[in-house]
């Protein structure tokens, strides 16, 4: 203890007075539905997608990151990088439904081929 009163100082036992005192409950501003509210944001917020991108993903509205995570997880499952060149993607027939029937992808390309998919906010 000696060594964390040198650190705190008196700070040290008004901290631990303070924590002795608190009823545990936690303030609005740290609560779980505070912190899902910034995730409706930019990228992070769900829009609309195209059909196609529907039958791929399962939902008719998904943010861009949770998308490309989908289809992350996809490519992963099955394999389907080029074990000669990571960067590259070999598409199968469900990929070339979304990637615009390329045979092949570079993993950069990924978000772009993925923006016509999404709707433009208006």
């Amino acid at each position: 203890m000696a060594s964390s009163s040198r650190v705190f100082g008196n700070y040290c036992r008004t901290l631990m007075a303070a924590a002795k005192t608190s009823t545990g409950k936690i303030p609005p501003a740290t609560s779980t539905t505070a912190a899902g509210k910034g995730r409706s944001k930019g990228i992070l917020k769900p829009q609309p997608i195209s059909p196609a991108l529907q039958k791929f993903v399962g939902t008719s509205e998904i943010a861009r990151t949770d998308a490309v995570k989908k289809i992350w997880d996809y490519i992963k499952t099955n394999n389907l990088q080029n074990p000669a060149n990571k960067k590259e993607i070999n598409c199968d027939d469900k990929l070339k439904t979304i990637f615009a029937g390329k045979d092949k992808v570079g993993f950069l390309e990924i978000a772009k081929l993925l923006s016509f998919h999404f709707q433009k906010a208006s």
